[in-house]
């Protein structure tokens, strides 16, 4: 990759000091004094003209009298109608110009969508379970007091806000018409162990800042839809193994059985919803699930979690799609022997078979088009495709017995594989499962492979993206910034709350800018004027909607 430029690494143009929020009445009562204080200025200055030519006409010539009589009429006519001439007018202007300034720097609300949007962030950051680092698990204790926060946050905004049957923190305007399609806002409050303070936390405060400026500015109950913003309690299935427990449930994919799934505890999902005096049954969980056509459409805001954004040095970006998402585990089983006494010609050994197949993954996710044939199932076009989005991942080893003086008998490892193209995908799997039985058969040890996880991909809406993208450009623009060409449109390789609610409604995505592409872990960045292009973006974005 090559390096970047050094003045896109660390900030996005160039913004005005915050200013204090001036009550508009009080601005013009004070404009219209002056310009009434500047307009009898100028009606008295022809008044003594006027005398002056009075007393001067009868002491002159007829001709001479006459001439004084127009010119003195003149420049009291030039007072009055051309006001700039004077100082009071002068003072009109330099007034205009300087309330022209303050409104700008108004309409851009920083100490709402800048500072007060990181002080929430930082405040929410310090709510853990565990002592030096942040930890929010599904109804945990953190979980619990973030969820009040966040619950009097949204009254604060002007939303009505409650709690459903899964922990999820709801908040809710009804604008003009309570009866039409809904515009769902979410992202989740939970986080993975030892996290960052802006994944999840982001898309809520953001768009809690957006709909707070709404309602300062006297414009919350002129949204022509219903604005839901949602704080889904569970995503990342850190607690429970079981990711988008909150949004699924909204959603109505999640299963009953996710009810009696335990922690390590032995805990159910179930009791720990009655711990937090949240009583859910078969029937009410199905309640849960919103109905398709109250639903207008999802949005989310999210940190990227990679590093494209920052790259280009642009704060904001819009999400294509959700990759799709393969979990598998490969099992290679050889003949366990003395690492002194066998020698290399006659081993199974399941090690070297296994390092041999994951060299070979790497190769075949780089470069598919070496490895995949134009069948009618996979053409030239899908293979480029392909190559774009599809990455492989082998994150977890182990062997049996794992000593160093044993050859193994054993050999275990994941592989991760995520890509837009689901077919694509699929076409990858199954030259993975080509490839890896012919080089176990030429090593004479036997493989075997498990599907633990999958996940189709999410393909964005493309109204709603387009809707984002033209909130990005603006939220850029209103900060003094300016986009060379298109603004980026990326692929998110990591799971969103976005993918369950894409059963439910359509869902368009935007990206924020994080430092190094950091993400699940303390050194997650976001900069402030960042945090503050997420709320101008959403602002603007749901202005379209009044």
């Amino acid at each position: 990759m090559a390096d970047r430029p050094p003045d896109q690494a660390t900030s996005f143009g160039t913004h005005p000091p915050c200013p204090t929020l001036t009550s508009h009445s009080t601005k013009a009562k004070t404009s219209t004094d002056r310009r009434t204080l500047a307009l009898l200025t100028s009606l008295a200055a022809f008044a003594f003209l006027q005398a002056l030519a009075a007393m001067a006409i009868p002491l002159t010539k007829p001709h001479s009298s006459l001439l004084i009589g127009y010119i003195s009429n003149i420049l009291a006519i030039c007072l009055v109608f051309s006001p700039l001439s004077t100082p009071a007018s002068a003072y009109i202007f330099t007034d205009t110009r300087i309330e022209d300034i303050e409104g700008r720097r108004n309409y851009l609300f920083p100490e709402i969508l800048r500072d007060e949007a990181v002080a929430r962030l930082n405040e929410l950051g310090k709510v853990s379970d565990a002592d030096g680092f942040l930890e929010r698990t599904f109804l945990s204790p953190a979980s619990v007091k973030a969820g009040k926060l966040i619950r009097r946050w949204m009254e604060d905004a002007g939303l009505k806000t409650w709690v459903d049957q899964m922990g999820n923190i709801h908040g809710r305007v009804e604008g003009m018409n309570a009866s039409s399609e809904a515009l769902l806002i979410g992202s989740h409050l939970d986080t993975v162990v030892d996290a960052g303070t802006f994944d999840g936390s982001l898309g809520i405060i953001s768009a809690l800042s957006a709909l707070k400026v709404l309602k300062i500015n006297g414009k919350l109950g002129k949204l022509r839809r219903p604005i839901e913003v949602i704080a889904f309690s569970d995503e990342e299935g850190v607690r429970f193994q079981s990711t988008f427990l909150g949004s699924a449930a909204v959603a109505g994919i999640l299963p009953i059985s996710a009810l009696q799934i335990t922690d390590k505890s032995g805990v159910t999902v179930q009791d720990v919803l009655k711990e937090n005096s949240i009583e859910t049954t078969k029937e009410n969980l199905f309640q849960l699930k919103y109905a398709p056509e109250s639903v207008w459409g999802y949005v989310e805001i999210h940190i990227e979690q990679g590093p494209v954004l920052e790259w280009v040095g642009l704060p904001l970006g819009v999400v294509k799609g959700i990759a799709g998402q393969t979990r598998l585990k490969v099992t290679v089983k050889g003949s366990q022997g003395h690492a002194g006494t066998v020698p290399m010609s006659m081993r199974q050994d399941p090690m070297a078979a296994a390092a041999e197949l994951i060299v070979m993954l790497e190769s075949l996710c780089k470069r598919p088009k070496d490895f995949l044939t134009y069948d009618g199932h996979c053409n030239d076009f899908r293979v480029e495709s392909l190559s774009s989005s599809l990455v492989c991942t082998v994150g977890e080893i182990s062997c049996w017995p794992s000593a160093s003086n044993v050859i193994p008998g054993q050999v275990t490892f994941t592989v991760d594989l995520r890509a837009m193209d689901d077919m694509g995908r699929e076409a990858i799997i199954y030259e993975l499962s080509n490839q890896m039985y012919q080089i176990c058969e030429r090593r004479s040890v036997a493989c075997a492979i498990e599907r633990k996880h999958d996940a189709n991909a999410v393909i964005c809406d493309t109204e709603l993206s387009s809707q984002l993208k033209s909130a990005a450009y603006t939220a850029v623009k209103r900060m003094g910034g300016e986009i060379q060409g298109e603004l980026p449109v990326v692929m998110s390789g990591a799971g969103h709350d976005a993918m369950a609610m894409s059963h439910l409604t359509k869902v368009g995505m935007l990206f924020v800018r994080c430092h190094g592409g950091i993400s699940h872990s303390p050194a997650e960045h976001v900069l402030d004027d960042d945090v503050w292009a997420a709320g101008l973006a959403i602002l603007a974005f749901l202005e379209t909607h009044m």
